[in-house]
């Protein structure tokens, strides 16, 4: 089973096991529509030849979409996606390839104040981070292809009409990956990405 697959899988099980409770109720699920500010940490341990923090992956604006079901007028799970995004990879300022990284995230989420005008939120969850098309040095560098980690957010969203929100939003996830050798496999240096993503956006809530 691919990874976009367990996480839909896991999404659609805690549905069908809440469901029946909210049958009655109007209105549990939430599309949004974000572009968000991905802005790396970018921490890179020391090694030989190359200092700490030496290695950088790009910042930049992507498109986000999420969607959200409420387990009560509180409670609520969100599953975040996009579209594959390259970045490019410099070391010391000097750029040395690209790869691309595919980060559906699931948060569960607590509303402060639901059915008001504003409704502030935070939440927590897991990011899986798939790495691929990794071109580094000219292949001579490698990249781990997946990355766990933990996933925080905080939230409002502002209701402008029957139905409908404007959304902001501040998550922070951490991804890591391992710089390696691409022929042997043998560890260079280890990378922590860790972005902070700023987003704005339109909810929809039906």
């Amino acid at each position: 089973m691919s990874a976009m697959k367990l996480l839909s899988s896991i999404t659609l099980l805690a549905v069908a096991l809440v469901a029946p409770g909210l049958r009655a109720q109007e209105g549990p699920w939430m599309v949004r529509l974000r572009a968000v500010s991905l802005n790396p940490a970018n921490k890179s341990d020391a090694v030989t030849g190359i200092p700490a923090d030496a290695i950088h992956v790009s910042s930049k604006v992507i498109p986000e979409i999420d969607f959200s079901y409420f387990f009560s007028p509180n409670l609520a799970a969100e599953l975040v996606l996009t579209v594959p995004q390259e970045h490019d990879v410099t070391l010391a300022g000097t750029k040395i390839g690209t790869f691309k990284q595919l980060p559906p995230t699931l948060l569960g989420q607590w509303h402060f104040l639901p059915g008001q005008t504003v409704n502030p939120y935070v939440g927590l969850g897991l990011n899986l981070t798939l790495i691929s098309d990794v071109k580094l040095a000219n292949g001579a560098l490698d990249l781990d292809k997946t990355s766990v980690g933990l996933a925080a957010q905080a939230g409002v969203d502002f209701q402008v009409a029957k139905n409908c929100f404007i959304n902001v939003d501040v998550k922070y996830v951490q991804i890591h990956s391992d710089v390696k050798v691409a022929a042997t496999g043998a560890k260079v240096t280890s990378v922590k990405v860790d972005p902070m993503l700023y987003g704005v956006g339109i909810g929809y809530r039906f």
